[in-house]
Formats: structure tokens, C-alpha cells, sequence
């Protein structure tokens, strides 16, 4: 199974096909192709899929996003263990 997950632009390089972006992950920075969002800018979100932003979605959803992946985190941990 594939997951694409949202990041925020801190920064762009570069132009077309090989333009890039710095974009944090909640606080882990990577590098990511913009060449599919050529219209993103800095402070977008963008869903991220394999080292390529695939689309811009709004920040209320990228929050939304961010509290199902914490959901989900939380249910992996043993019974009795704090949040």
C-alpha cells in the first residue's frame, strides 16, 4: 500500500521540469519535484507521493489529514501507554 501525505512549501528551486521544493513533513524537511504543481507556492500544502507533489490542498485539510495519521498512531501504541 501507497500513502501520500501532506507537506507545507518552505521554499522553491529551480523551473519546469526541474523545479523543487523544500517541504516539511511536521518538521522534517525534504526535498520534492514541484514539476507536477507548477502553480505552488511557498506556504502551500501539498499532498506528496513518492519524492512528487501531486496536488495544492488547503491548510484545513492538510490539519484534518495530520489528526487521522496522530488517530492512527495512537492506536498503535500497547494498552495503558499515555498519549
Amino acid at each position: 500500500m501507497c500513502l501520500a501525505v501532506p507537506g507545507k512549501i518552505e521554499s522553491i528551486a529551480g523551473e519546469d521540469f526541474e523545479r523543487t521544493g523544500k517541504v516539511s513533513f511536521g518538521g522534517v524537511v525534504k526535498d520534492v519535484n514541484l514539476a507536477y504543481v507548477p502553480e505552488a507556492k511557498v506556504g502551500d500544502y501539498v499532498i506528496v507521493h513518492v519524492g512528487f507533489a501531486i496536488s495544492i490542498i488547503d491548510e484545513t485539510e492538510a490539519m484534518k489529514v495530520f489528526e487521522y495519521l496522530d488517530e492512527i498512531a495512537d492506536l498503535e501504541k500497547p494498552p495503558g501507554e499515555d498519549k
